[in-house]
Protein backbone atom coordinates (compact mmCIF):
# COMPACT_ATOMS: atom_id res chain seq x y z
CA UNK A 1 0.00 0.00 0.00
CA UNK A 2 3.19 2.29 0.65
CA UNK A 3 6.34 2.26 -0.77
CA UNK A 4 9.52 3.98 0.75
CA UNK A 5 11.57 5.65 -2.24
CA UNK A 6 15.65 5.43 -1.99
CA UNK A 7 17.17 8.82 -2.15
CA UNK A 8 19.33 8.95 -5.96
CA UNK A 9 22.82 9.45 -4.82
CA UNK A 10 24.89 7.87 -7.80
CA UNK A 11 26.53 5.54 -5.08
CA UNK A 12 24.34 2.98 -3.83
CA UNK A 13 25.97 3.30 -0.38
CA UNK A 14 24.91 6.96 -0.43
CA UNK A 15 21.35 5.86 -1.10
CA UNK A 16 21.02 3.39 1.82
CA UNK A 17 22.14 5.87 4.51
CA UNK A 18 18.86 8.41 3.56
CA UNK A 19 15.72 8.53 4.81
CA UNK A 20 13.17 7.09 2.34
CA UNK A 21 10.25 9.32 0.84
CA UNK A 22 7.07 7.20 1.37
CA UNK A 23 4.88 6.75 -2.21
CA UNK A 24 1.57 6.00 -1.57
CA UNK A 25 0.44 3.14 -4.08
CA UNK A 26 -2.98 3.58 -4.14
CA UNK A 27 -4.34 7.90 -3.75
CA UNK A 28 -7.49 6.10 -2.12
CA UNK A 29 -5.76 5.36 0.94
CA UNK A 30 -5.21 9.29 0.91
CA UNK A 31 -8.68 10.16 -0.46
CA UNK A 32 -10.85 8.16 1.55
CA UNK A 33 -10.19 9.70 5.21
CA UNK A 34 -10.50 13.18 3.75
CA UNK A 35 -13.95 13.14 3.48
CA UNK A 36 -13.21 15.86 0.73
CA UNK A 37 -15.42 15.78 -2.82
CA UNK A 38 -13.27 15.76 -6.01
CA UNK A 39 -14.31 19.01 -6.27
CA UNK A 40 -13.32 20.10 -2.85
CA UNK A 41 -10.05 18.35 -3.38
CA UNK A 42 -9.08 20.47 -6.24
CA UNK A 43 -9.81 23.78 -4.54
CA UNK A 44 -7.75 23.07 -1.53
CA UNK A 45 -4.27 23.32 -3.62
CA UNK A 46 -2.28 21.61 -0.73
CA UNK A 47 -4.52 18.79 -0.81
CA UNK A 48 -4.48 18.58 -4.33
CA UNK A 49 -0.58 19.34 -5.17
CA UNK A 50 -0.11 16.15 -2.96
CA UNK A 51 -2.79 14.15 -4.62
CA UNK A 52 -1.30 14.76 -8.18
CA UNK A 53 2.56 14.35 -7.21
CA UNK A 54 1.25 10.58 -5.42
CA UNK A 55 -0.98 9.86 -8.42
CA UNK A 56 2.05 10.49 -10.85
CA UNK A 57 4.81 8.59 -7.99
CA UNK A 58 1.98 5.69 -7.90
CA UNK A 59 2.35 5.12 -11.93
CA UNK A 60 5.75 4.58 -11.87
CA UNK A 61 6.07 2.89 -8.58
CA UNK A 62 3.86 0.19 -10.48
CA UNK A 63 6.00 0.59 -13.62
CA UNK A 64 9.05 0.06 -11.09
CA UNK A 65 7.23 -2.77 -9.62
CA UNK A 66 7.12 -4.58 -12.79
CA UNK A 67 10.73 -3.50 -13.56
CA UNK A 68 10.27 -0.60 -16.09
CA UNK A 69 12.68 1.18 -14.30
CA UNK A 70 14.08 1.47 -10.74
CA UNK A 71 12.45 4.72 -8.79
CA UNK A 72 13.61 7.23 -6.59
CA UNK A 73 14.03 10.76 -5.77
CA UNK A 74 16.37 13.42 -4.67
CA UNK A 75 17.49 16.32 -2.46
CA UNK A 76 20.35 18.88 -1.95
CA UNK A 77 19.99 20.95 1.06
CA UNK A 78 16.55 23.20 -0.44
CA UNK A 79 16.97 21.43 -4.42
CA UNK A 80 15.12 18.87 -4.73
CA UNK A 81 13.35 16.02 -7.94
CA UNK A 82 10.45 14.74 -7.29
CA UNK A 83 11.15 11.05 -8.84
CA UNK A 84 14.11 10.10 -10.36
CA UNK A 85 13.41 6.57 -12.62
CA UNK A 86 16.23 4.73 -14.14
CA UNK A 87 16.05 2.75 -17.35
CA UNK A 88 19.27 0.95 -17.81
CA UNK A 89 21.94 3.60 -18.38
CA UNK A 90 18.85 6.44 -18.45
CA UNK A 91 18.34 8.40 -15.97
CA UNK A 92 14.99 10.40 -15.90
CA UNK A 93 14.34 13.55 -13.45
CA UNK A 94 10.53 13.88 -13.36
CA UNK A 95 8.83 17.16 -11.47
CA UNK A 96 5.24 17.67 -11.08
CA UNK A 97 3.41 20.31 -10.27
CA UNK A 98 -0.60 20.55 -9.84
CA UNK A 99 -0.46 24.36 -11.40
CA UNK A 100 1.02 27.12 -13.41
CA UNK A 101 3.72 28.04 -11.84
CA UNK A 102 6.33 30.57 -13.09
CA UNK A 103 8.93 29.89 -10.75
CA UNK A 104 11.67 28.16 -12.76
CA UNK A 105 12.77 24.04 -11.44
CA UNK A 106 15.97 24.43 -9.26
CA UNK A 107 15.91 20.77 -8.39
CA UNK A 108 16.04 19.56 -11.55
CA UNK A 109 18.87 21.93 -12.81
CA UNK A 110 21.11 20.77 -9.94
CA UNK A 111 20.29 17.41 -10.26
CA UNK A 112 21.07 17.27 -14.55
CA UNK A 113 24.19 19.19 -13.82
CA UNK A 114 25.35 16.49 -10.92
CA UNK A 115 24.64 13.41 -13.08
CA UNK A 116 24.35 12.39 -16.79
CA UNK A 117 20.39 12.58 -17.00
CA UNK A 118 18.95 11.43 -20.27
CA UNK A 119 15.72 13.47 -20.17
CA UNK A 120 13.69 16.09 -17.68
CA UNK A 121 10.04 16.10 -17.62
CA UNK A 122 7.90 18.31 -15.79
CA UNK A 123 4.27 17.02 -15.24
CA UNK A 124 1.16 19.05 -14.68
CA UNK A 125 1.39 22.96 -14.60
CA UNK A 126 3.08 24.20 -17.98
CA UNK A 127 4.18 20.87 -18.32
CA UNK A 128 3.15 17.40 -19.89
CA UNK A 129 -0.95 17.15 -19.11
CA UNK A 130 -0.88 14.80 -16.30
CA UNK A 131 -3.94 13.11 -18.31
CA UNK A 132 -1.40 12.00 -20.94
CA UNK A 133 1.30 11.32 -18.36
CA UNK A 134 -0.81 8.90 -16.86
CA UNK A 135 -2.50 7.77 -19.74
CA UNK A 136 1.34 6.39 -20.91
CA UNK A 137 3.02 3.46 -19.97
CA UNK A 138 6.20 4.81 -17.92
CA UNK A 139 8.51 2.83 -20.83
CA UNK A 140 7.36 6.06 -23.13
CA UNK A 141 8.60 8.50 -20.96
CA UNK A 142 11.89 6.95 -19.26
CA UNK A 143 12.99 5.01 -22.43
CA UNK A 144 12.82 7.20 -25.34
Amino acid sequence: MVAGLQKYAGEAIRQRGSSPKLQVLNTALMTAPSGLALREARLDHEVWGRLVESSVGAHLANASAQGVCDLFYWRDRNREVDFVARAGRRLTAIEVRSARSRQAQPGIAAFASTFRVHRTLLVGGDGIPLEEFLARPVEHWVRE
